[in-house]
């Protein structure tokens, strides 16, 4: 049996006399890609918040590699919607930046920074900047800088939502690619229900605390789909009726 990487036990968290997390739990194993779905207010980017440890929850733990790093920080990677990307920062510089914060020497991380720009589908960009590149280029320089950070787990909060339809697409398909040849461990935030399914292996699905339930984790669906999936599954009858499902929880 695969052993769990990142385990979120029994998380609750409440701003005032609202309760936004309830009893929240669950795990990833190494490699697995986890989608959280639900309405606006539903505790998704805060829960991401606690995992990374700029949140503080009211009670529960989070646990990587059966160590505890509740309210810890810098012990997985987190990525947000925009690149975030410092415009007279070449791609390359902008790249190794949190390294070299956390007091990595420059040219270390660059050593480290260089020979993954080709798995990143970003030759030829070190020296360029943010201005001179596609949309999607720089969400890849953004994904490129948070692996950078922490190799086990990335925590994704919307980060193709900024992106129009034909590049999303591409960003997709290239990510899919990713998850295989880097292994990636996956958290990921999204209101796009096709997205969800398309990248998952499972699917939570969260609704607004009720006083009445356990959790507001209401669902768990697992997609039914080989690891080695491509765009193409998006046209078949299992992902219709997937979306459908989870179309009608929502």
């Amino acid at each position: 049996m695969e052993e769990k990487l990142l385990e979120i036990v029994n998380v609750n968290k409440s701003f005032g006399e609202r309760q936004v997390l309830k009893n929240i739990s669950f795990s990833l194993k190494k490699g697995e890609f986890i989608s959280l779905v639900g309405l606006s207010g539903s505790g998704k980017s805060t829960l991401l918040n606690i995992i990374a440890g700029l949140e503080k929850a009211d009670s529960g733990n989070i646990i990587l590699e059966k160590k505890d790093i509740t309210n810890q920080k810098g012990t997985v990677s987190y990525m947000f919607q925009k690149d975030l990307l410092f415009p007279y920062y070449t791609i390359l510089d902008n790249v190794i930046l949190p390294l070299v914060i956390q007091g990595e020497d420059k040219a270390n991380a660059k050593k480290k920074a260089l020979p993954l720009f080709s798995q990143f589908s970003l030759d030829g960009t070190q020296a360029q900047y943010p201005s001179e590149l596609s949309g999607g280029m720089r969400q890849r320089a953004a994904f490129l800088r948070t692996y950078l950070t922490s190799k086990k787990v990335m925590l994704l909060d919307e980060p193709f939502s900024a992106l129009d339809m034909i590049t999303k697409n591409h960003m997709h398909e290239w990510y899919l690619k990713s998850v295989r040849k880097l292994g990636l461990t996956t958290l990921l935030i999204t209101h796009d229900i096709e997205e969800a399914i398309l990248l998952s292996d499972r699917i939570l699905i969260m609704n607004n605390v009720d006083k009445n339930e356990e959790t507001n984790i209401i669902a768990e669906l697992k997609v039914d789909c080989e690891k080695n999936r491509t765009m193409d599954f998006c046209y078949t009858m299992e992902f219709a009726e997937m979306k459908k499902k989870i179309c009608k929880m929502l």
